[in-house]
């Protein structure tokens, strides 16, 4: 029994070892396989890794070198826009060493005067910028003085604040380029023409390769005038070598020819803007400037069978916008100009007074939160006249509606509007005693025993900054312009640079070497019971000639012929022009 059985277990073991053996020698044999197949992914993953490393290294080394690239390539924009920036200073601080070497009269000062800190800044980017006036001296009622401090009388007047400083360059070709408005002038006038020719003869103008010239407005011409002239009204001579005109010599200027029959202030300048209303009883006439009196008038067309002048002519061209106001009502009782940069009362002074009050009402008010208001200059004025508006024609003030104004009654009896002081002085070749205004309303005058509308809303004319009005009952001037030494005001901020000048030397140009002269610029009623003075134009006329001689000049109402004849006057006596019918 023991025999079979180790049979049968041995029977039953061989087949299991079979198979134990075949599960061995099958995972050996895949043991064997596998291992050369793992050893090559290794190797090729290690290639692979090192591959991607080498790429990630060339991936930040590109992008570390576009970085640096950048960065270097912002350095370098840097760098040029510092470089253009320094270029175009360079460039302004030439073209200002030119401008002051180029501009005979600039912003400057009064010798010996010293400056004060004021508050507002001017504007950099008015489109409309005003171009300052010049005027570098300061006056009391008569004479110069030294400019007052704080304060002090007269304190606040024109030649205490500074704006843009007149600038021009010569282009050499017979053009001025203005640095401050932008504007390209013709240099040199020529001869004087007609009305009607100076308006024709724009479209035919060439000069420099340009053929787009006009005649200017109003308030382009405007901008010329410099205060730095003298007024050379009731001057009795023909030399005109010493008289300082009211435009940069930069520009070709003449005074009138006296050996023609003209005044020597005969040098009135024409411009686009016709009068809306009639001067002189019915005429048309245009808003021209005299830069050799230093005013704005109305002066006849021609047209519709008027009086027939001539003036000077220079067209311009470029900047066609200037001139033009932007006007906001800033709802606190000011109106803003974006155009000039300026900011005003919205309402007048609502009472007239004399120079000197007119500056101190300024300087001491403390309006809508602002305490630094002043009287404007004369320039600053007129920009905000409207030359489309009158009271014979719109029944309103010359000013944009937005402004509010205060109506009189004029000499004649009616209803107008006022002149309206600025702190500019008026200087003659005698004295500093009258200041620049602006009429506002009719620019009233004595003619032919009535008053009228002599030189139209929007004149610019000169008024004594002290005495008594009844003591012009007839105006004063070959026009009797009224006189009325208390005025109105509105009052300006901003525009000035921030500096208030103060100190420096009087005038030295009043009266020197004139002697003691009378105002021949006073008209009728000048002193009560005492005979008027003879006119400039009555003077003129006899220039050159004795006493007895036969004389003629012009008038706004026709010629007058008479003889020269000696007129005594306070203190002097005077060759005149005497007509058959009286003293002009």
């Amino acid at each position: 029994m023991k025999s079979k059985l180790r049979h049968h277990q041995r029977v039953q073991f061989a087949p299991f070892s079979i198979l134990l053996f075949a599960i061995l020698f099958v995972l050996l044999l895949g043991l064997a396989c596998k291992t050369p197949t793992t050893e090559s992914s290794n190797k090729t993953q290690v290639a692979l890794n090192v591959q991607a490393t080498r790429l990630a290294q060339s991936e930040t080394q590109t992008a570390q070198a576009e970085a640096e690239a950048k960065q270097q390539k912002e350095i370098s924009d840097q760098q040029a826009t510092l470089d253009a920036q320094a270029t175009k200073d360079a460039q302004a601080d030439a073209e200002q060493v030119q401008a002051a070497e180029e501009a005979p009269v600039e912003a400057e000062s009064a010798p010996g005067a010293e400056t004060a800190p004021a508050e507002a800044p001017p504007p950099t980017d008015a489109a409309y910028p005003i171009v300052d006036t010049g005027q570098v001296y300061c006056y009391e009622n008569g004479g110069g003085i030294p400019c007052p401090t704080e304060g002090q009388p007269f304190y606040g007047q024109d030649a205490q604040y500074s704006g843009n400083a007149p600038s021009y360059t010569d282009n050499g070709d017979g053009t001025i380029s203005d640095n401050v408005t932008g504007l390209m002038w013709q240099q040199d006038p020529g001869d004087k023409m007609g009305y009607a020719q100076a308006v024709t003869g724009a479209e035919s103008f060439n000069l420099a390769g340009y053929d787009d010239w006009r005649l200017p407005t109003i308030k382009e011409l405007y901008s010329l005038i410099l205060f730095s002239g003298y007024d050379v009204s009731g001057w009795n001579g023909t030399d005109t070598s010493g008289l300082i005109p009211f435009i940069d010599e930069v520009f070709a200027f003449e005074y009138g020819d006296t050996n023609s029959g003209e005044r020597i202030i005969d040098s009135q300048w024409a411009t686009s803007s016709v009068y809306t209303g009639t001067v002189f009883g019915g005429q048309e006439a245009m808003f021209g400037v005299n830069f050799a009196d230093g005013r704005i008038k109305g002066y006849p067309t021609g047209s519709g069978g008027g009086p027939s002048k001539t003036y000077f002519v220079i067209y311009v061209r470029d900047n066609p916008e200037y001139g033009i106001n932007d006007f906001v009502n800033n709802g606190d009782g000011t109106i803003g100009d974006n155009a000039t940069g300026l900011v005003w009362m919205q309402s007048d002074s609502g009472n007239a007074l004399d120079w000197e009050g007119a500056l101190n009402y300024c300087e001491s008010l403390d309006f809508a939160g602002i305490s630094d208001w002043r009287l404007p200059n004369v320039k600053e004025l007129q920009s905000i006249v409207d030359y489309s508006r009158a009271p014979d024609t719109t029944n309103s003030a010359a000013i944009d509606p937005l402004f509010n104004v205060t109506s009189i009654t004029n000499e004649a009896g009616a209803t107008d509007y006022p002149f309206y002081w600025s702190s500019t002085t008026h200087a003659n070749m005698q004295s500093g005693g009258s200041a620049s205004y602006v009429s506002f309303g009719r620019a009233l005058g004595y003619m032919n025993g009535q008053w009228m509308d002599v030189h139209g809303a929007g004149a610019q004319r000169s008024d004594p900054k002290s005495g008594d009005p009844s003591e012009w009952p007839t105006g004063r001037g070959p026009q009797g312009d009224a006189i009325r030494i208390y005025n109105y005001v509105r009052c300006v901020i901003g525009g000035v640079s921030s500096e208030v000048v103060t100190g420096g030397e009087a005038d030295p140009n009043i009266g020197a070497g004139l002697g003691e002269l009378p105002d021949l610029d006073k008209g009728p009623g000048q002193v009560p019971g005492v005979q008027p003075p003879p006119s400039p134009e009555a003077i003129d006329a006899c220039t050159s000639l004795s006493a007895g001689a036969a004389c003629s000049f012009n008038t706004p109402i026709g010629s007058a012929s008479g003889s020269c004849t000696q007129i005594a006057v306070p203190n002097l006596t005077v060759l005149a022009c005497v007509p058959e019918i009286g003293l002009p």
